[in-house]
């Protein structure tokens, strides 16, 4: 991971931008105390970090890439950014107050040893949020339609819903609630399904850039043609008709809120 995120950091920042709506429902979901510490684990070039410690938390940044690290040292001086892991925060037991985890789960090596870690650095009571999106809800992208292969690669390395429960059940935590999020026309982080409403976007080789999936995980081949293909049903107006016979309501990406039980014994 640390060399595919060294690689597409070059220009991370020029698509990646921290969404406000997402921001709002990330801090709605850790229910911050001011006096906190909070932990952003796999926080790239933390644009979700710095805009969340601008609210008046206090935060920790952690990634194993070094080249996100450092937009990330530029953008925010006050915040402590840290090269580590899942597995392998650093930190001490007991020493965060809250986490938030946005689209990093299916880089994760080892959900039970990440979630393990996680819950021994995590406070009593303290929530974790994740931002993630699960293989049913993938299956559900038009994108599907025009880069299958990239799209099944996709799939495959984003872990389950159930998946992801267990290995948090596992560790200790209590699971607190879920919610679905669908892509709103005025999202301005470009991750993978950030086209659902305006495909326009995905012509630009700059957003495809700043997307694991394309950058990392996609056939040039299957892309051009993809492309292609997305080019003509959008100018006969079938692509209309094609995204409509993929709408469902399952939600696009879902928030997935855990707790640390206060009952815990030290």
């Amino acid at each position: 991971m640390e060399v595919k995120y060294d690689t597409i950091g070059q220009d991370y920042d020029r698509t990646r931008k921290a969404d406000g709506y997402l921001v709002e429902r990330l801090h709605y979901h850790l229910n911050p105390d001011s006096n906190g510490r909070y932990l952003d684990i796999g926080c790239g070039t933390g644009n979700y970090t710095d805009t969340l410690q601008k609210k008046g938390l206090r935060f920790i940044g952690i990634d194993p890439s070094e080249t996100m690290l450092e937009k990330a040292r530029y953008r925010n001086q006050q915040i402590s950014w840290r090269i580590g892991t899942v597995e392998n925060t650093g930190l001490e037991r007991d020493s965060i107050d809250g986490i938030t985890a946005s689209l990093t789960l299916h880089h994760w090596p080892d959900l039970k040893k990440g979630f393990s870690e996680l819950f021994r650095v995590l406070r009593e009571a303290g929530r974790i949020v994740i931002f993630t999106s699960t293989p049913e809800q993938m299956k559900g992208y038009w994108l599907n339609r025009y880069f299958p292969k990239m799209m099944s690669d996709s799939i495959a390395q984003m872990p389950s819903y159930v998946e992801v429960e267990k290995a948090m059940i596992g560790a200790g935590f209590e699971m607190h609630k879920t919610e679905k999020y669908f892509i709103r026309p005025d999202l301005r982080d470009k991750f993978l399904y950030c086209g659902k409403q305006n495909p326009e976007i995905y012509f630009d080789n700059t957003v495809r850039h700043g997307i694991s999936s394309f950058s990392s995980l996609a056939n040039r081949a299957e892309v051009e043609k993809g492309l292609i293909d997305l080019r003509k049903d959008l100018d006969t107006g079938e692509h209309k008709q094609i995204r409509e016979s993929y709408e469902n309501d399952l939600g696009d990406y879902l928030y997935i809120i855990g707790k640390k039980p206060a009952s815990i014994k030290k």
